[in-house]
């Protein structure tokens, strides 16, 4: 179906209430414009959204699917990279928010810019429209890289896959690694040295297990030991390899390349 960048903002801003027009930038730079344009093709791409919750095991899946040879994008590695100096989103933070969010070595102090957008939102709307687009080119460019290489599928690594809703288009399959409430709680108590009450606060500050479930293609429950997760894992890995969706985007890829590689050839026969 034809993308249409007017469905897509009505969408996005149906699903987040207090999301107001920036008058002071132009509506063609808006990173939720530019958001909907760059990703369109992404949903013609053979893209797995992987998500989890806190101390459900995600970086222990993540770990087995690298082992595995998988191409994997850690959106919080990406978001944590365009923040550093030598990344445009350094300077344009730096000048919106001043040097007093600086350390002595350079680097953002991400707890005193947390502090900062945490209480003032329009802060917070501010440093996400320059930081989401840096990280939706450096996602790009990694799902292009990937591509290039030949892997049949990518794996996005993204914590809030399901709060952000607007992601979730883009993937052709979405995995939820779960838990059991309780081991979930056991390990985040002994993983942080929380006490119950202080760790079951961080787990009801998220999107619960149960519901991700619902919503996800595919549950990796790692409850158990680590050999019945890696079971899963593989059981999984070998389904998305054996899978044909991926021929299409690629049989387009080799038309367009051959087309194009055509039209040099009669070009350079009849000027040269």
């Amino acid at each position: 179906q034809p993308f249409e960048i007017g469905k897509c903002l009505k969408e996005f801003r149906s699903s987040n209430e207090n999301w107001k027009p920036r008058h002071n930038i132009p509506s063609s730079f808006a990173w939720e414009n530019k958001f909907c344009l760059q990703f369109q093709i992404l949903d013609k791409m053979f893209l797995v959204g992987l998500t989890g919750g806190i101390a459900s095991g995600k970086s222990t899946v993540v770990a087995l699917l690298q082992e595995l040879g998988c191409a994997v994008i850690d959106a919080d590695v990406i978001a944590r990279q365009v923040v550093q100096p030598y990344f445009q989103a350094y300077r344009r933070i730096v000048h919106s928010f001043g040097p007093e969010i600086l350390l002595e070595s350079g680097e953002i102090n991400r707890e005193a810019l947390g502090n900062i957008i945490f209480s003032q939102p329009e802060k917070r709307q501010l440093l996400n429209s320059i930081t989401h687009p840096e990280i939706q080119k450096e996602i790009l460019k990694e799902i292009l890289k990937y591509f290039v290489l030949g892997y049949r599928y990518v794996i996005l690594d993204i914590p809030l896959l399901f709060e952000s809703k607007m992601l979730t288009r883009f993937m052709k399959h979405t995995v939820v690694v779960y838990c059991d409430p309780q081991v979930q709680l056991s390990r985040l108590m002994h993983r942080n040295g929380l006490t119950q009450t202080e760790a079951e606060a961080r787990i009801f500050a998220q999107m619960p297990l149960a519901q991700k479930v619902k919503l996800a293609n595919h549950v990796i429950d790692n409850s158990g030991d680590a050999e019945a997760t890696k079971k899963q894992v593989l059981k999984l890995h070998t389904e998305l390899e054996n899978s044909l969706e991926y021929l299409m985007v690629r049989l387009l890829a080799v038309g367009a390349a051959v087309g194009m590689g055509g039209l040099v050839y009669f070009l350079v026969q009849q000027f040269v």
